[in-house]
């Protein structure tokens, strides 16, 4: 049943016309990114050196890998729970419950891969299957997003989310028109937000520091730091697990096919492209220059980690001694908007952090490619329109008090330019 024409949301990403075309461009552009990675001259915005076929696209080895990998991260997140965390209010004034066992799952995967590489798991050939890998995970987006809106047709109107249930079937498909979908106690979008994806694009990373090993003899500095930075960044993700209850993807965006592709495919296999480039690429990297690197993204870490727990102690506790004396305005709903702090620097200082490890990131592969920099342009673009959204969200909410904020926080992420 679908909600009043009143409570449904303006339409975003260009309509039913932008979702359909990025139904497309999404999986072709990590396509792209896949192919052009491991040719010689690995140009971004040139033509990848072959389309291939589709013996190269379809392995049943694969597809039984990757489902075996998605149920291993879905056994995982059934076992026992250090915490059992409640989420937002919901429209009917009820509020789940979320296990919060994510660095738990990330731990035993280690211990698992590291046991099966010792029993002889040939972990370097996994790099060769990246294509018919993405492939399964494309096909299993599609099918599972269908299975998705499917579902949410038999949702009640509380259960929808705010955007994605327009009446047009592709844009309430790509969106996402159920806000939790569950079976049980199973949440698919939670279980998809920080399991499968993020601890696979760790695991892609680490396959390709053991080929390079074994093409080379050993890892190179490059390839070291760019492992070590994106798994500090995805094991504090999962430490922080609970954080992601209040993030946009959970109490706002349903989920169809622009979060399970995202979360499933986009995010292993086009996060993992530093790691690519440099098997195919080898970059020399002194430790002078891997110094300034490695200060580069403890600087953004510092203050991606600084601004997302002031805010999240904030939200817990308003008078713990941390955040006890931020200055705040207050707000029609009850809640405060903090003007001092992080957030006193910045609207979104947790994004500017982001983008500073982002540079960090890719600058080990050097400067005579743009490739390996596809992720800092995807994730300038993101953030950006991702703070736009924001932007029109909190005004609706907050009314006066959030023009307030913004005269007192003139700058977006970056201060004195944006």
């Amino acid at each position: 049943m679908a909600p009043p024409q009143g409570s449904r949301a303006p339409l975003e990403f260009g309509g039913p016309l932008g979702a359909a075309a990025l139904l497309l461009l999404l999986p072709a552009t990590m396509f792209h990114l896949l192919l052009v990675a491991r040719s010689g001259p690995a140009r971004l915005l040139g033509p990848p050196p072959y389309l291939p076929g589709p013996e190269a696209l379809w392995s049943p080895r694969a597809l039984l890998l990757w489902l075996a990998w998605l149920g291993l991260q879905a056994a995982l997140y059934l076992l026992p729970a250090r915490k059992v965390a409640e989420g937002q209010e919901l429209k009917d004034k009820s509020r789940l419950r979320y296990p919060i066992n994510g660095f738990q799952a990330l731990m035993l995967t280690a211990l698992l891969v590291g046991l099966g590489v010792s029993a002889g798991l040939p972990l370097g050939a996994l790099p060769e299957m990246l294509l018919p890998l993405a492939f399964a995970a494309t096909l299993t987006a599609f099918i599972f997003s269908l299975f998705l809106y499917v579902k949410a047709l038999l949702a009640p109107a509380s259960a929808l989310a705010p955007g994605g249930n327009s009446g047009n079937p592709i844009y309430d498909f790509f969106l996402g028109r159920e806000l939790n979908p569950r079976i049980c106690f199973f949440d698919f979008k939670y279980f998809c937000e920080l399991r499968p994806g993020l601890i696979g694009w760790v695991l892609i990373n680490l396959a390709l520091l053991v080929q390079e090993a074994e093409l080379r003899g050993s890892p190179s500095l490059a390839m070291w730091l760019v492992n070590g930075f994106q798994l500090l960044y995805v094991g504090d993700a999962l430490w922080h697990e609970e954080a992601v209850l209040t993030t946009m993807d959970i109490i706002h965006d349903g989920f169809g096919f622009m979060l399970a592709f995202g979360d499933l495919a986009w995010v292993p296999f086009t996060y993992s492209l530093q790691a690519q480039f440099l098997l195919y690429h080898p970059q020399a990297l002194g430790l002078p220059m891997a110094s300034v690197i490695c200060l580069i993204n403890a600087t953004g870490y510092y203050i991606f980690r600084g601004a997302n727990s002031q805010k999240n102690t904030f939200r817990k506790n308003p008078s713990d001694p941390r955040v006890a004396d931020l200055e705040t305005i207050a707000t029609a709903t009850g809640r405060q908007l903090l003007v001092s702090g992080w957030w006193g620097m910045v609207r979104h200082p947790n994004y500017l952090g982001d983008l500073i490890m982002a540079l960090a990131w890719s600058l080990p592969c050097g400067v005579s490619h743009l490739l390996p920099y596809f992720y800092l342009l995807y994730f300038t673009a993101l953030l950006v329109h991702r703070e736009a959204r924001d932007e029109r969200q909190c005004q609706q909410k907050y009314g006066l008090a959030w023009h307030e904020y913004c005269r007192r926080v003139p700058y977006r992420i970056v201060p004195y330019i944006y």
